[in-house]
């Protein structure tokens, strides 16, 4: 049988690839940085050559190694499938799932027997708690979060790129005084999401309206209430396009025909070492090339 390099090294290889940084991978595996270099120095001496681009505080793979992750990465996969199945005490394979309540609705919910087809073994815990971020590894495996950017030391992959809007009542649009200048905007509540607060500024801004302050600024922790608060003519909300879009509810009108880039997105967000796990792999994945299609 051809010799093969030590478990270890290819592990500390494939951590550093995936992390891009000795002191990210280092803490994964709960080895000191120099031990993990001479785990990824030792593998480089193994194939004789190297593998990374050394930078400061950050090493990127080379072609060699780009080459090699590409390969191996699917029988480090399939190894650690293999042994969680022989250790796992049951079939069923659960994930604890933060999401927020308006994506879950719109988005994830009408997916999901597409996910139970495909792996009926995966089972999900929905959490609709709030701070996702805060929570991973203490109740929750994974989340999905809305942000402007997510911390490096946390995996994080983007799941759309959106465009705010201000929605309202219909009726706004409509009877003996309609709001069809951003100028108006000064004679309504603006509604505003907690973990959005920069929509009203960012969209004002953008359509060159300056410092309009509007009759008041109500926040939420709710998409689908400020949708309902927008749609009873409480207010004006200040939300992303694919949320009126999902909304499909003929009460609401886009107010305007200006739409600015947002500068929050949904992402999926875990600990490096969950995505290993077998559950929140399963799930990334179907995820990641649901929303593409």
């Amino acid at each position: 049988m051809r010799r093969l390099p030590p478990l270890t090294a290819i592990e500390a290889v494939v951590q550093v690839a995936r992390l891009g940084s000795v002191k990210a991978a280092a803490q994964e595996l709960a080895l000191s940085a120099p031990a993990l270099s001479r785990r990824v120095q030792s593998l480089e001496r193994f194939i004789g050559r190297p593998l990374f681009d050394r930078r400061h505080q950050a090493m990127a793979l080379n072609a060699d190694g780009e080459r090699l992750i590409a390969q191996i990465s699917p029988a480090i996969d399939m190894l650690a499938d293999a042994v969680e199945a022989l250790t796992s005490a049951t079939d069923v394979q659960r994930l604890r799932l933060g999401v927020l309540p308006l994506f879950a609705s719109q988005r994830l919910f009408p997916r999901l027997a597409e996910l139970r087809v495909r792996h009926p073994e995966l089972h999900l815990d929905i959490d609709t708690g709030g701070q996702g971020v805060m929570r991973l590894g203490e109740g929750l495996d994974a989340a999905i979060v809305l942000a402007r950017d997510i911390e490096p030391a946390l995996y994080a992959r983007r799941l759309d790129r959106n465009r705010i809007l201000v929605i309202g009542s219909r009726t706004m649009t409509e009877g003996p005084d309609p709001i069809v200048e951003p100028a108006q905007l000064e004679q309504v509540t603006a509604l505003v999401h907690r973990d959005m607060p920069d929509t009203f500024a960012a969209w004002c801004q953008a359509a060159g309206l300056g410092a309009i302050e509007p009759l008041a600024v109500d926040h939420f922790d709710s998409g689908a209430l400020m949708l309902e608060a927008a749609a009873q003519g409480l207010g004006v909300a200040f939300m992303h396009e694919s949320h009126f879009q999902d909304a499909h509810d003929d009460r609401l009108a886009k107010l305007f025909d200006i739409s600015v880039e947002s500068p929050y997105s949904y992402w999926f967000v875990c600990r490096p070492r969950a995505l290993m796990q077998r559950p929140v792999k399963l799930f990334h994945d179907w995820l990641i090339e649901s929303l593409a299609s």
